[in-house]
């Protein structure tokens, strides 16, 4: 499995950027999509997880502000970001696993910079 991770770049605080991340190969069947950041001098965490028929999930910091979402015909996970602030300035990383206790698959990270 593969995951090209795009969308990332610089932008306004409260401005807006929308990530994608496509996954090709073998793709499990139920597929647990997640979202991560990794700040300078900071740990890499968790920030969004969706997956089928479950409601997604956020980690406080950006509740209401990001949105979580999967088109499973393209086998692509998107991370809507809006009202940014320096924040959220990360390297943002998805991952695709097949449940919880798999590490999974890591897509190369996509760099979003917020200037205030």
């Amino acid at each position: 499995v593969q995951l090209q991770a795009s969308g990332g770049g610089l932008v306004q605080a409260g401005g807006s950027l929308k990530l994608s991340c496509a996954a090709s190969g073998r793709i499990f069947n139920r597929n647990i999509w997640r979202w991560y950041r990794q700040a300078p001098g900071k740990q890499r965490e968790l920030v969004a997880g969706i997956t089928s028929g479950a409601s997604p999930n956020y980690v406080d910091s950006v509740k209401g502000r990001f949105t979580i979402s999967t088109d499973n015909a393209k086998n692509t996970v998107y991370l809507q970001m809006n009202s940014l602030t320096s924040e959220d300035t990360a390297v943002y990383y998805c991952n695709i696993r097949p449940n919880n206790w798999s590490p999974g698959y890591w897509g190369q990270g996509t760099l979003v910079t917020v200037s205030s």
